[in-house]
């Protein structure tokens, strides 16, 4: 099969493509033939060194989510077959013509939507339903604040909070990008370029803070998230763009009982996410494609690999980038 390999780390130009030997499922696992592979930030991380694969995963091809066909299924494998279309959540390996997924993070492509649109969903959703809905225990009628809302992860966020009946204030770094935030169901969406999302929140709020706080920026973001966040609020970081040390105001997080936490999805077990693409399965599949729907920005051609990753380290795009296979 062709795929595209990271030879050593470094800038985009080092994706290339090779020849691979199909690989060969295990007894949970089923193989799929890919038609579209999602690009997101922890590839482009890979790419660079700074992320290695887990050991159960292809160590130098990137590519965290799938859409495709099962065509050969684990002996343990009893609930799909060959012939299913399907997306997946995977620990790499996506960028090829076909990649072995765990059973139980397999999901059924929702009615009405194509094989790119499918291949936007699975790391996106995963992550946002751990961070929201299971670490950070968003309940219906609560304001949360989505740092990065035009990301695959702040369009994803919008609609699913929006869905399950949040309110939902995002930053975005263009005026542009506020607007399709807000087009998404953004309650409001603050250009962080040109104003601070200090005041807008606590304005927005009557001066009492948002209940939960998504951060993917870290560095002095910390310490204003901490400052808007209201008592028993919660703070989730699943990045820090901007710097991994902060310093903030231990004062604030004693008096308003706050929780700061953070989670990395990549190297937890099957058996997590597993629940995860129930919980999906269950509350947000049937929501797709309305008013739940994929956002997609651009496709590439496999071969095109480093186009995409140049597109994204440019954060000019909205939503996701997918490659076709």
């Amino acid at each position: 099969m062709k795929a595209i390999h990271i030879p050593k780390p470094g800038g985009p130009e080092v994706l290339t493509v090779t020849e691979r030997k199909k690989p060969q499922p295990g007894p949970n696992e089923v193989l799929v033939r890919i038609e579209a592979a999602g690009v997101n930030r922890p590839d482009v991380l890979q790419r660079k060194g700074n992320y290695p694969a887990p050991k159960n995963a292809p160590a130098d091809i990137p590519g965290l989510e799938i859409a495709g066909t099962i065509v050969e299924l684990g002996s343990n494998v009893k609930s799909m077959h060959i012939g299913d279309p399907i997306c997946a959540l995977i620990s790499g390996g996506g960028y090829a013509e076909y990649a072995i997924a765990p059973a139980p993070q397999c999901l059924p492509i929702p009615r009405g939507i194509d094989w790119v649109e499918a291949a936007s969903l699975p790391e996106t959703f995963f992550t946002v339903w751990q961070n929201i809905f299971d670490i950070a225990r968003f309940k219906k009628g609560e304001q949360v604040l989505i740092h990065g809302g035009s990301s695959g992860i702040g369009v994803a966020a919008i609609q699913m909070i929006k869905a399950l009946g949040g309110k939902v204030y995002v930053t975005a770094g263009s005026d542009t990008k506020c607007r399709v935030c807000e087009e998404l169901g953004a309650d409001k969406a603050i250009n962080y370029n040109e104003d601070d999302f200090v005041a807008q929140i606590q304005e927005l709020s009557s001066g009492t803070g948002v209940d939960i706080v998504l951060d993917m920026v870290g560095g002095d973001y910390a310490d204003k998230n901490i400052r808007i966040l209201r008592e028993r609020g919660r703070l989730v970081m699943i990045n820090a763009m901007a710097g991994k040390m902060a310093s903030v105001n231990l004062i604030q997080i004693m008096a308003k009982q706050l929780v700061v936490t953070g989670s990395t999805l990549r190297p937890r077990s099957v058996e997590h996410k597993g629940e995860i693409a129930k919980n999906l399965l269950e509350n947000i599949w049937p929501l797709i494609p309305n008013p739940i729907k994929p956002v997609v920005f651009k496709t590439f051609p496999l071969a095109a690999a480093e186009s995409a990753h140049r597109l994204m380290e440019s954060s000019a795009h909205i939503g996701k980038i997918i490659l076709t296979i």
